[in-house]
């Protein structure tokens, strides 16, 4: 039989995602079976219960990672009574009081009961199947507050295998660490380079080229992205007007439904992602900073706090227009405030992402997807405009983001290991090389540079068919600037440390 979260999906037929972790009691043994989108947690029949919804409530308090959205909307199902029943059961019963205060968390409706007088204080998270938070007490109920979020916008975390492999592989420092050996000249270089490109990137991702005036809005805000007050909505809104065209600058939250899609053959529109109703986006805006707030002030993991922040944004999606960009502002925004990337420097994500979209789609899929089929919507074909029925909050509230956060960490610690560290060795070797083609012959800087950029294109030689661009240089000397190239790219032979200078000469 089912029991635990999955058995309150099905039973009150609830319309939910379903939870990561899906519970039967079954057989003689105990079994876990761990698929591509979940997990199947087999119990023996000693585990058998009733089948009530407390049974069930209990057993999911006990035994596995709690999924906020399912509890929301169970509680909103089956509502107070039974929870009430329960704690004049059981007022000192640490599980009953951790379903009261998710009751109250969760549904914002304060039950008539008296604050709990005893009972030890309870953990609401259990730290072994969560990341959480610094807890606090919550002496109502008796129990620590150690969520992520707020109410009102509360994403949860598993602790995985992958996030803890991730976490101890401490890339802070190693990125640190990178760029403390690197010579600061070169280092200078490659950031102002990974500025740009990460700006490119980011609007590649949408399939736009960045136009120069709002390329250099956009660098300038990365550059102080330790600064960007995530908390402040008017921030926010002058971030959004100096990254879209002037025509849609917004003044205030959108006030429009908004939804993502694509135009298909038949110019008919697919529709991806329908967002929440613009009703509610002040209110989840205004939980979704407070998260951000409480996730610094916790000093959560910073990758984690950074998925969560950006990732949440962009399902929120307040503005008409620039949201995808600034959810992925966001991301730079979280690692430079808590110091996970070193003082200036930034680590090219957009660039990750591009190298694989459809990685990046399927993370905002495992979102939107299932979204789709849970909320009554509707698409109007010849004014291309939705309209939503119904109350939907509740889904941008509380939903399972530890996909996302394993996502966001794969992408960060390629772009540390891949981008940033090419990108140092690719200007040390450049500029070694230059050098040594410099000492050959004194050439001005232009041509020495190009003649160093078709060699390193091509193995260290310079290609046959660019040999006429050189017609005044001998085939010795031109033998002995490819031989100065191939020094350059093999650092542990070069025997030029003495020679002049790029950087004296430009």
């Amino acid at each position: 039989m089912l029991t635990g979260q999955s058995a309150l999906v099905s039973d009150l037929k609830l319309a939910v995602r379903p939870p990561h972790t899906e519970s039967r009691i079954l057989g003689a043994r105990r079994r876990t079976d761990t698929g591509e989108t979940g997990a199947v947690e087999t119990y023996s029949k000693q585990y058998a219960h009733a089948g009530t919804f407390r049974d069930h409530l209990l057993f999911a308090l006990r035994h596995e990672p709690l999924d906020l959205g399912v509890l929301c909307a169970a509680f909103k199902a089956v509502g107070a009574p039974e929870l009430k029943a329960w704690l004049n059961e059981e007022p000192t019963g640490a599980y009953a009081r951790r379903a009261w205060f998710l009751y109250e968390y969760l549904t914002g409706d304060r039950l008539d009961l008296p604050d709990a007088k005893s009972g030890n204080y309870a953990d609401v998270l259990n730290p072994k199947r969560h990341l959480v938070g610094v807890a606090r007490p919550s002496r109502r109920h008796r129990v620590r507050d150690n969520l992520l979020g707020s109410p009102g916008f509360s994403p949860t975390v598993r602790r995985t295998q992958k996030l803890t492999h991730h976490m101890d592989a401490a890339l802070d420092q190693e990125a640190a660490a990178l760029t403390r050996n690197a010579d600061p000249e070169l280092l200078r270089r490659a950031i102002s380079f990974l500025y740009t490109k990460e700006t490119k990137s980011t609007w590649a991702i949408e399939g736009e080229e960045v136009s120069g005036g709002r390329e250099e809005k956009f660098v300038a805000a990365l550059t102080r992205a330790a600064e960007f007050n995530t908390g402040d909505k008017a921030e926010l809104i002058a971030l959004q007007n100096a990254i879209v065209d002037p025509r849609y600058a917004a003044q205030d939250w959108r006030d429009m439904q908004n939804y993502v899609g694509e135009t298909i053959s038949g110019y008919r529109e697919r529709v991806h992602f329908v967002c929440p109703k613009p009703d509610d986006v002040a209110g989840l805006m205004a939980a979704w900073g407070a998260m951000a707030d409480r996730m610094l002030a916790d000093k959560i993991d910073a990758v984690v706090a950074a998925a969560l922040s950006a990732f949440g944004f962009v399902f929120i999606h307040p503005f008409e227009d620039g949201n995808g960009r600034i959810h992925r502002f966001l991301v730079h925004n979280l690692l430079a405030k808590t110091g996970f990337s070193p003082p200036g420097v930034i680590f090219p994500v957009s660039v990750s992402i591009v190298r694989d979209m459809p990685a990046y789609d399927a993370a905002l899929e495992a979102f939107s997807k299932p979204l789709l089929s849970l909320i009554d919507w509707e698409f109007f074909e010849e004014e291309h405009r939705v309209i939503v029925r119904g109350e939907t909050a509740d889904h941008y509230r509380y939903f399972d983001a530890t996909r996302l956060a394993e996502y966001l960490y794969e992408r960060v610690t390629e772009t540390v290991r891949k981008d940033l560290a090419e990108e140092l060795d690719f200007l040390g070797c450049f500029d070694r090389a230059y050098r040594g083609v410099r000492a050959v012959v004194d050439m001005p800087n232009k041509r020495v540079s190009l003649f160093v950029r078709l060699a390193l294109q091509n193995g260290g030689r310079l290609p046959k068919s660019r040999r006429k661009h050189f017609a005044e240089i001998t085939d010795a000397e031109i033998a002995t600037m490819e031989a100065a190239v191939a020094r350059a790219q093999a650092p542990e032979e070069d025997d030029d440390a003495d020679l002049p200078s790029m950087k004296s000469e430009a």
